[in-house]
């Protein structure tokens, strides 16, 4: 059910994408290219997910999420990019293809990441929403620009380069990754709940909770398996992060500690749900699916 829903949305917010860049006009093709390729080579989409599990779980209609969607998948593509280049990560592999500062060169990435989370604020300011979505515009992009900037994926990136080669403490490394991959996260659930007109404040914060989890979850995940799985699981090269000697859960806790972590990380976002009104089947199925990843 859970790969079925995903490659659901997977395909759809593609689609979205895929008009998007259609329908912008071309100023430098090199740049819409690497745009292009930046976002749209690989991907299993599960912040989009989120935005439309979340969004349709609580009664929004497909068609009102594509914007919201492809906002926060256009930031994601923006972080990724930057993310991977030589004054960064300095990786050269991404969704086992050459990163875009390989593919093309290293000033035409940097815009391309520029130009996407730019063109993530210009759809939700764009998105054709029903009237009684209108009083959310502004929520929606609070939520993804706090996500994006210094409260979120700029500042947790920050503070993983000011952490590279030291030893930093647990709740420092759950404050960094809060930031660097949870902020976008949260943000794709929180856009989803923007996606109904009148969402009950506490729904809205057991929502947010089980976010905040699976976010967590999702990076302690990701870092058994830099050591757990190979290169061609990965997308990228296995080991990477202890190659760049970076501060990981196992690395603190253990593999076993780190597994441990991860399922009390679940259990968090199975009781937050819990909470709700609605039928979770999907999201509970994605809060699986983050933990049971490479397995």
């Amino acid at each position: 059910m859970m790969h079925t829903a995903l490659s659901h949305y997977q395909t759809r917010v593609n689609a979205a994408l895929e008009r998007i860049f259609d329908d912008l006009p071309v100023t430098d093709p090199r740049l819409l290219d690497a745009m292009r390729y930046g976002t749209l080579l690989g991907g299993k989409r599960v912040r989009p997910f989120l935005v439309y599990a979340t969004g349709t779980m609580l009664g929004a209609k497909e068609d009102d999420l594509d914007s919201l969607a492809a906002a926060v998948e256009c930031i994601h593509a923006y972080s990724l990019i930057h993310d991977d280049l030589p004054a960064m990560d300095d990786d050269h592999l991404r969704r086992g293809q050459p990163t875009v500062h390989i593919a093309f060169d290293e000033a035409t990435a940097i815009l391309a990441g520029d130009a996407l989370q730019g063109l993530a604020y210009e759809l939700l300011a764009e998105a054709p929403l029903p009237a009684a979505l209108e009083g959310n515009r502004i929520a929606m992009l609070r939520s993804l620009a706090r996500a994006s900037g210094y409260q979120g994926m700029c500042g947790g990136q920050a503070i993983d380069l000011a952490s590279t080669g030291k030893r930093i403490e647990l709740d420092a490394l759950q404050q960094l990754h809060r930031l660097k991959t949870g902020a976008l996260i949260r943000s794709a659930v929180e856009m989803g709940s923007y996606g109904v007109a009148d969402l009950a404040t506490e729904h809205r914060d057991a929502l947010l909770r089980y976010a905040e989890a699976i976010g967590l979850a999702f990076q302690v995940q990701d870092d058994i398996l830099d050591i757990t799985a190979d290169t061609e699981q990965l997308g990228k090269p296995q080991g990477s992060d202890q190659a760049a000697d970076k501060s990981t859960f196992p690395a603190l806790l253990g593999l076993d500690g780190a597994r441990d972590a991860a399922q009390s990380l679940y259990q968090d976002a199975l009781t937050a749900l819990a909470e709700l009104p609605y039928n979770t089947e999907h999201l509970q199925a994605f809060a699986r699916y983050i933990v049971e990843r490479g397995q």
